[in-house]
């Protein structure tokens, strides 16, 4: 009877010890949040700088960091979320899963593609950014500098005197709009838009493939080209595009 009693108080203390913050939502950005009192970096994610942009010279800049950190508000600020800690940062935040109404928040984000999987601190998340990245979702549809990549290159343009390493940032060009200025953006990043326009590279001819047709899974949009995502049939052929005959 001793065992059965200290062996439950020891289980006891070990779930007393992973514990974590409990109540009520502020986003910071994408991958950091304030439940209750306490300061939270979600485990094994990691999404885009507030102050990140994405494109290069020779594309417009987008705000992809206020972006995500946007997004993230509109699905949880104000919620209840409960955390379990699994470490503590060098910033003295505590580090955690955290889950609202049962959904882990972490793999939300990265499955909506508005953070990716941080591997160096944990796998938890690797498939589901694969699947993000395979459907175009979120991010991955526009092509991004890891938020790795873009801390790096921050920390070395502050020291120009420093001799320069390759830092591993890697820009991807995102067309942002046609040549009369509108975005292509918006679609490109909304889950709901979900059929294709593709050039052909042979004639030129725009086309566009719905779900269910045999080469729809095949067609990878290129925004660089001019390609794009359309929300609905008649908003596809209203800008010139045909449905594809298979």
């Amino acid at each position: 009877m001793l065992r059965i009693a200290l062996f439950s108080s020891l289980l006891l203390l070990g779930s007393m010890a992973h514990a974590g913050p409990d109540g009520h939502i502020r986003v910071i950005d994408g991958d950091t949040i304030e439940v209750g009192d306490a300061t939270v970096r979600l485990h094994a994610i990691d999404a885009p700088e507030t102050d990140q942009t994405c494109g290069d010279a020779n594309s417009p800049a987008w705000a992809c960091g206020a972006w995500v950190r946007d997004e993230t508000r509109a699905l949880y600020e104000g919620r209840h979320a409960r955390c379990v800690t699994t470490d503590t940062d060098r910033y003295g935040r505590t580090v955690a899963t955290c889950r609202v109404d049962g959904q882990d928040i972490g793999e939300r984000l990265v499955s909506d593609g508005l953070a990716f999987a941080y591997r160096r601190y944990g796998m938890d998340y690797d498939l589901a950014e694969k699947a993000a990245a395979v459907n175009g979702r979120g991010l991955h549809a526009t092509g991004v500098m890891s938020p790795a990549a873009f801390r790096a290159a921050k920390r070395a343009q502050a020291r120009p005197a420093d001799p320069q390493t390759d830092t591993g940032a890697k820009t991807v060009t995102v067309q942002r709009g046609t040549p009369d200025g509108k975005s292509l953006l918006p679609n490109a990043l909304n889950p709901a838009c979900t059929i294709k326009g593709n050039i052909s590279p042979n004639s030129g001819e725009r086309i566009y493939h719905v779900p269910g047709q045999p080469y729809y899974g095949a067609t990878r949009i290129s925004l660089g080209k001019g390609e794009r995502w359309f929300c609905s049939e008649a908003e596809a052929r209203k800008a010139g595009w045909r449905k594809a005959r298979n």
